[in-house]
């Protein structure tokens, strides 16, 4: 499985679209101060995911996602749910 995860950092309440095969791990280097464009940003929750069987799919939801560019508009993913 492949995901395309939103994370919100606690210390500035910024967002950062992603996409990887293991959710955990990954969380795991952006808190650890191990990914260069978050470290300034740690510590960061995760607040959003969905699954892909591909990492060409996932990666391709992210680019969506960045490209709408708008707190509110990545905001109502979240109202989904």
């Amino acid at each position: 499985m492949f995901y395309t995860y939103i994370l919100k950092s606690e210390k500035n309440n910024s967002y950062y679209v992603g996409s990887c095969n293991n959710i955990s791990k990954r969380v795991s280097l952006h808190n650890g101060g191990f990914v260069k464009s978050t470290k300034r940003y740690v510590p960061w929750k995760l607040v959003y995911n969905e699954k892909y069987k591909t990492l060409l799919e996932a990666k391709e939801r992210e680019l969506q996602i960045k490209l709408w560019k708008k707190r509110s508009m990545i905001e109502k993913l979240f109202k989904i749910l």
